[in-house]
């Protein structure tokens, strides 16, 4: 196995599990790959990498199955999901219970409820089914073409035909956005469903520790099943390792292509070059003396924090980016878990992670828009900052080679892409030895790791066959 992200470590726990000898190699002196924490800023103050709220991680079928919590991780629930403050000073909240959405959500509450009820009552099956490979063959077809009609039109489509308040259109925007697509642009509103839907079934929380206790839970239970994990050991090409009898790799199209060089095909190197990135991210990682003064009180209720004003605002900041611009007004995700976690910072301090959506590889610097941003809603909110850490979309890509240029996604995640995510063949390649496992394979991105379980079930059917 080459790379231990979620997913390298997934596929490395099911072929483990089959009883098949694994050693797992991973460039960085730390497993993890986006999931990771370290400190960025100052000492005693813990920032997650990449990943920091995991509603796919505590929602994955497959995660859900292991003893994680055996291996010490921990989730918290922040008493909100998720809020988002509007310029009157109040803000919008998401809420885990459905019935506490209909006062926050006033006339939009039975239209929110007859749109996410049917998916999140239903999560488990749901979820096994948007979280793997497009397949003819499914368990609850009604189900999925229910979740079909409202995942694949555009997001503002979707939320002018069901909502009436522009909070709730705020709302489901910011949901939206997180596809890193334009709301104009056909599949965005299946990113805010499922993410809604999660919001109500099992919660967005954070891990106590932070990201890297996730990692750390799947290296103990890797570990117990005998397999090796390798870290600082980074593998330019795969003829210079030595014999196994299959390779699983958990890096993206471009990675491969330099690693596997003479191993595939000519056709098939073809597919792989064609693979598209997508948008890039601009981070920054703040260390405070305080909490972050929000207008809106609401905003100290949740771990995560949607910063964007109206969805139009939200919608012409994603249309920006995806036209190759960086927007004047950035829609930006904050998560602030040290006010529900305090390990995360030295005691009476805190700590910020925060990126807006910039394009693949821009090498503009957005902080003074970034923060301007952020202090419309929390004024005084630099007053709080300590020290920050700012990651232009190179500077991500060399803290984890999978992100190419800032891309947080595994690569764009449009109709054309999503439908032939890298390659029709999933997984195989055409090295009969050689699979590919990351984030750029299907079912995407997300702390979920289940493109290394289905990776990981192709390769054993084919060992055994």
């Amino acid at each position: 196995m080459i790379g231990a992200g979620p997913n390298g470590l997934a596929a490395a726990i099911v072929l483990a599990g089959a009883g098949c000898q694994v050693d797992v190699f991973e460039a960085e002196p730390q497993p993890g790959g986006a999931a990771r924490t370290l400190e960025l800023t100052l000492p005693g103050f813990l920032h997650d990498f990449g990943s920091a709220v995991h509603p796919l991680a505590v929602g994955s079928p497959f995660f859900s199955s292991l003893p994680l919590s055996n291996h010490g991780l921990e989730w918290i629930h922040s008493p909100s999901v998720l809020a988002h403050p509007l310029d009157d000073g109040t803000a919008v909240t998401l809420e885990r219970d459905l019935s506490a959405d209909s006062v926050h959500l006033g006339r939009d509450s039975q239209a929110w409820r007859r749109l996410m009820q049917p998916f999140a009552n239903r999560w488990t099956n749901l979820s096994s089914e948007v979280l793997r490979p497009i397949h003819l063959l499914t368990r609850h077809p009604w189900l999925l073409a229910r979740f079909g009609v409202c995942a694949f039109p555009p997001a503002n489509a979707l939320s002018n035909f069901l909502f009436r308040e522009e909070r709730t259109k705020a709302l489901f925007a910011g949901l939206a956005a997180h596809s890193l697509l334009s709301l104009d642009e056909p599949l965005s509103a299946a990113f805010g469903v499922l993410l809604g839907a999660a919001a109500h079934a099992v919660g967005w929380p954070i891990p106590r520790g932070g990201a890297q206790s996730i990692t750390s839970a799947l290296c103990g239970h890797l570990s117990g099943l005998g397999a090796k994990i390798k870290i600082s050991a980074r593998v330019d090409r795969l003829r210079d390792l030595p014999q196994y009898d299959m390779t699983m790799c958990d890096v993206t199209p471009r990675e491969l292509l330099q690693m596997a060089d003479g191993e595939l095909s000519a056709a098939y190197r073809s597919q792989l070059q064609k693979f598209r990135y997508g948008s890039g991210v601009f981070k920054v990682d703040y260390a405070l003396s305080s909490p972050i003064p929000w207008k809106a009180s609401e905003c100290l209720r949740a771990a995560t924090v949607h910063v964007g004003g109206s969805a139009a605002e939200i919608t012409a900041s994603e249309a920006a980016v995806r036209r190759g611009e960086h927007a004047e007004r950035p829609f930006i995700l904050l998560a602030q878990p040290s006010l529900f976690d305090a390990t995360r910072a030295p005691k009476g301090k805190h700590i910020a992670w925060a990126y807006c959506h910039v394009p693949n590889g821009s090498k503009v610097d957005m902080l003074e828009r970034f923060e301007c941003q952020i202090e419309r809603f929390a004024p005084g909110f630099q007053e709080c900052v300590l020290a920050r850490r700012v990651f232009s979309p190179a500077a991500i890509e060399a803290m984890d080679a999978n992100l190419i240029g800032g891309d947080i996604g595994g690569g764009a995640m449009d109709v054309r892409q999503f439908l032939f995510r890298p390659t029709w063949r999933h997984y195989a390649t055409s090295n009969r030895h050689l699979y590919m496992c990351s984030s750029s394979t299907p079912p995407g991105a997300g702390v979920h790791g289940m493109c290394g379980y289905h990776a990981a079930r192709s390769a054993l059917a084919r060992l055994r066959g």
